[in-house]
């Protein structure tokens, strides 16, 4: 830079940002940008290596700046990115920041991938968008060589560079790294790019340049556990995939896990060890199928409900089991993975969790909250992730609520005369006639429905096997819609005559769903319907008790996360009670809303610090020690409700008189009988379950 460039001072704005500031003639848009905090990526620190830094100059009038702008504003293509263009190529009005000299006033637009903490749109529009500020960064440097004349360890060198240029102060160095950092730094000719941590843990060395990072967003579930491939530099999801949860072998729900590690001197260990060898099993599929190196995953983040999050870390999870169902820790915890056995990752990877609510609500829903802001809510807002155990949020005020319900398996299929998980062949959409009662169903991997001239035609193969969880519980919605069960669950027998598809079963009946010519039909029995009365039950009894601790008689959206809350029809929800009443275009499902949370806990920073805060102010409510729960749970046996008339529901939806019947019916039930305890004594049973676990191995038999 000349004397006359370096005393003309001009100026330049930077858009959409706005800011704005006086440099000397000559000055590069990077440093410009670096003055006055403009967010402009760079990896290679201005050497013109990286490509991050690109922007595009404005041209014209800008009155609102009050300047004008042409191509004789900034300096002529340079040989750096005449090479960069050549070998990676310049999409067309782009310079990159780091080799581009401002001439005169200029506007300069910095494109969102260009954007260091930029924000990626969510798919659902009413969704936030993710923010991205990743807690590991990558570094190019380049390191003096060793001298005779000047001995110094190639370390402490390396951090010379850092400190140099990036301002780093590394104050701790991973262990492996030191065994190869003579080597990387030979074969890139002292040429690196260091992967920092927190802006003062060196993780990872990489010979020449290195611009890809990516890590994983796990999701935990008892069920299913479901892995993201994210980068880090974009939050885009890579690759995905999913499987079944392999401590089912130990037990279908989470207590009879707890049972399992109770019951046998190494369970809590053998359950551990399933996990984690098969997370190490995914982690490899997943980078494999992409083509993504080992070596550039560098940071995972794992969410679960506390018994899985406490397997996982090798917490004995036995304490959660029973009252006051305390945590080892209600904090995050962040290691090494290589603690963790998992071989598959770099030896420098960490793994972190946010942390979790309370002993039955967990970092997943932890991160479902960070997935929707919850505590920014304008309306009182009702989230829940329904598994075998459902995790219930409730936003009032930017105050935040939390409980659990067991809800148990039924929602998943099992417990159900022909249940199954939502597979391919599986029952998932049901679909009654007012008049003749005949059903027509749609079955998951498959486009026609069953009264459709292509469902028979079958030319992928796939044959009905089961009826999953969105299945039955459309299935119990519209039997109750079109009046073949009262409002108390139980089928009406002077239906019995209407349709030969209400069979006589013992001293009840059940619904032929689907005729199979092999003989296996389909039905759904007077016990499935119980099965999801008591489901429904303990869940709509949570909800109401956060309700009453708010101080609020209804909610205004209700969000449903997990894997079955995203397949659950909203009308459904609402007919059966499942949530309370509100507009049926305000229940919103969310898709894996925990998994979200994950990556936006993976990819910013400042969130994970910011959900560790508003983690600590939730207001945390034990169903287990709840008196009203008992009536809340009787009431919620009702479909929809017995007491509240969901007028909502009924403004969109013609529903039976449901009052009246629910009054005789009840009744009815009573004097008749069906095999089981009054709905109030399968109540205190059920909390006396939620206040000690410990009768774990029962766990499935009431709910």
């Amino acid at each position: 830079m000349t004397n006359k460039e370096s005393a003309e001072q001009v100026f330049v704005v930077f858009t959409p940002s706005g800011l704005r500031t006086h440099v000397p003639v000559g000055t590069t848009l990077l440093a410009a940008a670096r003055k006055i905090g403009v967010d402009l990526d760079s990896v290679c620190g201005g050497r013109g290596i990286c490509g991050r830094c690109q922007v595009e100059p404005t041209f014209g009038h800008f009155p609102k700046f009050g300047i004008d702008c042409d191509q004789s504003s900034i300096s002529e293509f340079s040989a750096t990115e005449t090479r960069y263009e050549k070998k990676r190529g310049l999409q067309k009005g782009r310079r990159l920041g780091c080799s581009t000299k401002i001439r005169a006033n200029m506007v300069i637009d910095v494109p969102e991938e260009s954007q260091l903490r930029r924000q990626v749109i969510r798919k659902r529009a009413d969704a936030r968008p993710i923010s991205i500020d990743p807690v590991l960064r990558l570094h190019y440097v380049e390191v003096e060589p060793p001298r005779l004349d000047s001995p110094s360890g190639d370390c402490e060198r390396l951090l010379a560079a850092l400190r140099e240029h990036w301002n780093l102060h590394i104050t701790q160095i991973d262990t492996p790294v030191y065994s190869k950092i003579q080597d990387v730094l030979r074969k890139g000719d002292y040429k690196v790019t260091a992967a920092v941590r927190d802006n003062d843990t060196l993780l990872a060395l990489f010979a020449g340049v290195e611009t890809m990072l990516y890590g994983f967003a796990v999701d935990i579930g008892s069920t299913t556990m479901s892995v993201q491939l994210v980068d880090l530099q974009s939050a885009r999801v890579v690759a995905a995939q999913g499987r079944m949860n392999p401590q089912i072998r130990f037990g279908e729900d989470l207590m009879s896990r707890v049972s399992y590690a109770m019951m046998n001197e190494d369970g809590a260990l053998a359950m551990t060890t399933s996990v984690r060898e098969s997370l190490d099993e995914l982690f490899s599929k997943v980078a494999k199928s992409c083509e993504v190196a080992v070596e550039q995953i560098l940071e995972v983040v794992l969410v679960g409900n506390p018994i899985m999050h406490h397997i996982f870390w090798g917490i004995d999870p036995i304490p959660l089991g029973g009252a006051p169902f305390a945590l080892a820790s209600a904090g995050s915890i962040s290691a090494p993975a290589r603690d963790c056995d998992l071989h598959s990752l770099a030896a420098g990877t960490r793994l972190y969790t946010p942390p979790c609510i309370a002993g039955h609500v967990g970092a997943d829903a932890a991160a479902v909250a960070l997935s929707e802001y919850l505590w920014d809510a304008k309306e009182v807002t009702l989230a829940i992730d329904i598994g075998t155990n459902a995790e219930l949020l409730l936003v009032v005020d930017n105050r935040i609520f939390a409980a659990s319900s067991p809800t148990g398996p039924a929602f998943e299929g099992a417990q159900i005369e022909h249940g199954q998980r939502a597979a391919a062949g599986a029952i998932e959409r049901v679909r009654l006639d007012d008049s003749s009662y005949e059903a027509r169903f749609k079955v998951v991997d498959r486009i026609s429905w069953s009264d459709e001239a292509d469902f028979h035609n079958n030319k992928d193969n796939i044959t009905v096997t089961g009826i999953c969880g969105s299945g039955i519980i459309e299935g119990i919605g519209e039997l109750y819609r079109v009046g073949l069960i009262g409002a108390d669950g139980l089928f009406v027998e002077a239906k019995a005559g209407s349709t030969s598809r209400l069979q006589k079963e013992g001293r009840s009946f059940s619904y032929l769903l689907h005729r199979s010519e092999d003989g296996r039909d389909i039905t759904i029995t007077q016990n499935d319907i119980r099965a999801v009365q008591l489901a429904k039950g303990a869940l709509h009894a949570g909800a109401r008790l956060l309700m009453q601790h708010a101080g609020v008689s209804n909610v205004e959206r209700v969000l449903l996360a997990g894997a079955f809350g995203s397949h659950i029809d909203p009308l459904y929800a609402l007919i059966l009670g499942l949530v309370p009443d509100c507009g049926v275009d305000k229940v919103v499902p969310l898709g894996n809303a925990a998994s979200t949370g994950a990556r936006i806990a993976l990819v910013n920073r400042n969130h994970r610090r910011l959900l560790e805060e508003k983690v600590r102010d939730i207001i945390k409510i034990e169903t287990a020690t709840e008196p009203d729960f008992q009536q809340y749970f009787v009431e919620a046996m009702a479909f929809p409700h017995a007491s509240d008339p969901y007028k909502n529901l009924r403004e969109a939806i013609k529903l039976p008189n449901f009052v009246a019947r629910q009054k005789n019916t009840r009744r009815k039930s009573n004097r008749r009988g069906t095999g089981r305890s009054s709905d109030m004594q399968l109540a205190q049973a059920q909390q006396d379950k939620l206040k000690d676990h410990n009768t774990a191995g029962d766990e499935g038999k009431v709910i």
